[in-house]
């Protein structure tokens, strides 16, 4: 996964959906820490994890990537 807004999308849909940082992380099975870094685009998060935030969320995946 090397698209670089998919921290912002990830946020995105979070906050839309009305997860806290703290309490999307605990449902991804995340820390905190690393929710915060793949958001702010530090770090890029695999595909696993995308696919399965892509579900917690109720999104199709194709909403977090840019095609």
């Amino acid at each position: 996964m090397e698209n670089p807004n998919v921290g912002r999308k990830i946020r995105a849909f979070r906050k839309l959906k009305g997860y806290t940082q703290e309490s999307f992380a605990k449902t991804a099975g995340v820390s905190v820490s690393l929710l915060g870094e793949i958001e702010r685009g530090s770090r890029m998060p695999n595909e696993e994890f995308v696919v399965k935030v892509a579900s917690l969320l109720k999104v199709d995946i194709s909403e977090l990537e840019d095609k």
